[in-house]
């Protein structure tokens, strides 16, 4: 069985794709299985389903959420159920079953670890697949409480910088030409970020698109100005001086 959030959360196993529909065991088993392999306190997962203001027959209430989320997730001729009690809680194990966020992340420790080694073309490999374990943003469309909000805020913060590695890398290998589409979106959704700017600054350089290049740059004081009284910073600046004044070493810079 597979347990998927990097998108809508859904459960995936030889039978095909399985949703829960019921918003609050919805978030029973997302705190359970970001939190997989550790046990999850009672009232953490009442505050996380309930907030601050829970009914007054909370605990009743969270044992029938547990009941119904180990109906959906047994599965025939399997021995136990993934949700086991434990002081002070709950907890999902794992054992034989996989998460596409730990799948993520391991793919993104082997590329740094291939950029590491200077070898760019394993990496972008690695990155790549990790990346397109994407389905959408994390546990797309469920209104989540502290624990889940801090969860998905550094996983998607791990995915931004699994995608400048990348970038990085396939600039070093010379694919310039390739990549600026996709940078040009990446600006599109994070405009603050300056590090694509960056890149894709030095990628339009590269590609003998140089008017293009100054376009962004003067896109990125735009809209950190108008957004947070900010000038672009240092290592923009610098891009852009070197740009015109058609630095030679840009050609052999690694990004």
């Amino acid at each position: 069985m597979r347990y998927e959030i990097l998108g809508p959360l859904r459960v995936v196993d030889e039978r095909g794709e399985s949703s829960i529909s019921a918003r609050k065991i919805e978030m029973l088993l997302a705190v359970l299985v970001v939190r997989a392999n550790r046990a999850v306190t009672h009232d953490q997962l009442i505050t996380e389903i309930w907030g601050e203001d829970p009914p007054r027959r909370v605990t009743a209430g969270l044992h029938v959420y547990v009941s119904h989320l180990r109906k959906f997730l047994s599965r025939p001729g399997r021995t136990g159920n993934p949700i086991v009690t434990c002081t002070p809680g709950y907890m999902l194990r794992l054992g034989d079953d996989e998460l596409d966020a730990e799948v993520f992340l391991r793919l993104v420790r082997e590329g740094r670890e291939c950029v590491a080694q200077g070898r760019d073309d394993r990496a972008c490999e690695f990155l790549e697949e990790s990346l397109a374990l994407w389905r959408g943003p994390v546990l797309a469309d469920m209104q989540c409480g502290a624990l889940l909000d801090g969860f998905v805020t550094w996983l998607t913060e791990t995915r931004l910088e699994c995608a400048e590695l990348l970038v990085d890398a396939q600039l070093r290998l010379g694919r310039h030409r390739e990549i600026i589409g996709r940078l040009y979106s990446l600006v599109a959704e994070n405009p603050l970020r300056e590090s694509f700017r960056r890149q894709l600054m030095l990628a339009l350089y590269r590609s003998e698109r140089t008017a293009d290049a100054l376009k962004v740059y003067q896109s990125a004081r735009r809209a950190l100005n108008d957004e947070l009284g900010l000038d672009p910073c240092r290592s923009l600046q610098d891009l852009q001086r070197q740009i015109l004044a058609a630095d030679r070493q840009l050609d052999l810079c690694t990004a």
